[in-house]
């Protein structure tokens, strides 16, 4: 437990120090416009409460990433805690903080958008693309997850019965104005989600639950020649540590924040709530199933379906109705986080094609290519799905640390902040595209060269564009 607890210290200090100093580094200034005053449309730019606006984007980005991501990568052992906490507070959080804050001074502008003011036009162009498809991607695996869920839930509705529920709910929520479904339900599963993490952490401190302890970055898998830990854990745990998705939510926040004060507490603040959520988990799949080898061989005995563990763990440490309300929340957080999906590819298309959204048959005329194309990926099987997901949101993540990191150069900031975690993103999605067993699946020496030369490249490029911007400044 002393491992779990120190974890848990750090994150909740990050946000009263590390959160501050990052403030004082993008310069919050509490008397500047914020984009729901100066873009105010009633639809997407509005002004909400900040307990709202924190709510909203906790939901937004948790999914299933910080619970699912956090039980799988909980058969990694304790090197677990490790990438939750420095990754969520170093990676994850300044990541979100930073662009939620260049949002917020582009007029809550779109992340495409945004990655191509500092990367250039090509580069946006192709980021476009890439990331509608990981909207899609995210709102497809968010439409799968809950409705699995559900289904051994309702004996009476099928899984998909589910999906169909659950995809008119995205329709109306993607297509009404933020204030209207998200605006008004999300702090009720929001007290859902954290019911759920504050009832589990009861049990971890009450329970009589032994913690493993952190003594050996010793990889525990039973398969762990095909699961390495670099880069496969950095992969598996996403959103309890870094996640580009939730780079492409903070638009939508930024659009309706009061004041710049209220940044480190929406996105900042949201994070590290993510990270503590995700650490919870991971510490009570592998308490609660009597060690990370029994946790290892119960999930292989359910071919790794972490749904069967998060119901099992729910119910039997909460009781019935305790499980039930847990549930909900582990159910809301990926539907919460895949409506706004299609909302953010709305969005995003959106911006790309100048087209304005007051107009309901304008929003409409976007959407339904949208959910058509993410419909059919639902009729693929999940795990292969939930695999390609997670390299993409990687991927993502790496490239809004490299806009992250001009942003910082060209503002005169120590850089470093993001240069150093944007180096390793990039290393750990370079060599997992070699690596991944449904990648290329070479052998790890191979894996490792080729991602080290991928970097290495990518560093030397992105050296002489700061160069040509520094000339271009003095000029």
């Amino acid at each position: 437990m002393i491992t779990f607890s120190i974890c848990f210290v750090l994150l909740v200090t990050a946000y009263f120090t590390y959160g501050k100093y990052l403030e004082r580094v993008c310069g919050v200034n509490p008397a500047r416009r914020v984009p729901s005053d100066t873009e105010f449309d009633g639809v997407d730019y509005i002004p909400l409460p900040r307990w709202k606006t924190f709510l909203i984007q906790l939901l937004n980005i948790a999914g299933l990433g910080p619970i699912f991501g956090a039980v799988l990568g909980a058969m990694y052992g304790p090197v677990a805690f490790l990438w939750i906490t420095l990754g969520g507070i170093f990676m994850g959080a300044m990541h979100d903080f930073v662009a939620g804050m260049i949002s917020v001074e582009n007029k809550g502008l779109s992340l495409p958008e945004i990655i191509g003011k500092y990367l250039g036009v090509s580069v946006k162009q192709v980021m476009r693309g890439f990331t509608c498809l990981l909207m899609v991607l995210v709102g497809a695996v968010f439409l799968l997850g809950p409705a699995g869920i559900l289904d051994g839930m309702t004996p009476g509705i099928s899984k998909n019965a589910w999906v169909w529920i659950i995809l008119v709910y995205y329709v109306l929520a993607t297509l009404l104005p933020v204030d209207k479904i998200i605006g008004r339900i999300y702090p009720l599963f929001g007290a859902a989600l954290i019911f759920m993490a504050l009832g589990l952490f009861a049990v971890l401190l009450t329970g009589g639950y032994t913690v493993p302890e952190l003594t050996s970055l010793h990889n525990f898998r039973a398969d762990a020649a095909d699961f390495p830990i670099v880069p496969t854990l950095f992969v598996t745990i996403a959103c309890g540590a870094i996640s580009g998705f939730h780079a492409t939510q903070s638009p939508m926040m930024a659009r309706c924040i009061r004041n710049e004060r209220d940044c480190r507490s929406v996105f900042f603040g949201a994070m590290i709530s993510e990270s503590i959520i995700a650490l919870i988990w991971a510490a009570i799949a592998m308490a609660f199933f009597g060690g990370v080898e029994a946790l290892n061989s119960q999930l292989i005995a359910h071919d790794n379906d972490a749904s069967w563990a998060v119901k099992e763990i729910a119910t039997v440490t909460l009781g019935t109705f305790g499980g039930i309300l847990a549930l909900v929340g582990v159910v809301a957080a990926p539907i919460t986080s895949g409506d706004t999906a299609f909302r953010s590819a709305r969005l995003i298309v959106a911006d790309f094609l100048k087209v304005e959204q007051r107009s309901l048959w304008k929003r409409l005329a976007i959407c339904l290519p949208l959910f058509v194309i993410g419909f059919g990926i639902t009729l693929v099987n999940f795990e292969v799905v939930w695999r390609y997901f997670a390299w993409v949101n990687q991927t993502l993540a790496a490239i809004t640390l490299w806009a992250v990191t001009v942003y910082l150069h060209d503002k005169g900031k120590p850089a470093v902040i993001s240069w150093v975690p944007a180096l390793f993103m990039t290393f750990i999605c370079s060599s997992y595209l070699f690596i991944g067993r449904e990648m290329l699946h070479t052998d790890r020496l191979t894996g490792y060269a080729a991602g080290g030369a991928i970097t290495l490249a990518v560093a030397i490029l992105f050296m002489l564009k700061l160069r040509r911007n520094d000339k271009r400044s003095a000029a």
